[in-house]
C-alpha cells in the first residue's frame, strides 16, 4: 500500500510539472508571436498577444494606459512605421506560473534600428483566458 501511495505521488508531481512546462511553453509561443509579428511590422498581429480589455494595463514611460485600443494607437504613434519598428528581440529571464491562470514574466527588450538601438526590460501579467494565455499586464521600461 506504502508503494502504491508513493507511485501516485510521483505520478501526480510529475503530471504538476508536465502541465507547468506546457504552461511555460505557450506563454513563450505567445511571446514568439508577438516578436515575429512586431518583426513583420504588424503592430495588430502583435497586440493579438495582449487582453482585448478596456482593463488591459500598460505601464511605460509616459505612465499607465488603460485598455487594448489605446494600447494599439500608442503604439501606432511611438513606432509609425517599419524603420521605427526596428528588430525586436527578447531576452527571457523569468517565466513564474503564479496560479493555473495566472503568470509572471520578466525580460528584456532590444530593437535594432538604422540609427540607434533602444533596449530595457519588462514585467508582463499573464491570464489564460478562455485557454489562452493573454497578457494583462505590461510594465516596460
Amino acid at each position: 500500500m506504502k508503494k502504491l501511495i508513493l507511485i501516485l505521488f510521483i505520478g501526480f508531481g510529475l503530471s504538476g510539472k508536465a502541465q507547468q512546462s506546457a504552461d511555460q511553453q505557450a506563454i513563450l509561443a505567445v511571446l514568439e508571436k508577438q516578436r515575429l509579428a512586431w518583426n513583420e511590422g504588424n503592430l495588430e498581429k502583435f497586440m493579438e498577444g495582449y487582453w482585448k480589455n478596456d482593463s488591459l494595463l500598460f505601464v511605460g514611460k509616459s505612465g499607465p494606459t488603460y485598455g487594448w485600443q489605446q494600447t494599439l494607437d500608442n503604439y501606432k504613434k511611438g513606432y509609425p512605421d517599419k524603420s521605427a519598428m526596428g528588430t525586436l528581440t527578447f531576452n527571457i529571464k523569468k517565466v513564474e506560473l503564479l496560479s493555473k491562470d495566472a503568470a509572471s514574466v520578466l525580460g528584456g527588450w532590444h530593437l535594432k534600428r538604422e540609427k540607434d538601438e533602444p533596449q530595457g526590460y519588462f514585467t508582463l501579467i499573464l491570464r489564460k483566458v478562455k485557454g489562452l494565455w493573454l497578457v494583462v499586464s505590461d510594465h516596460s521600461s
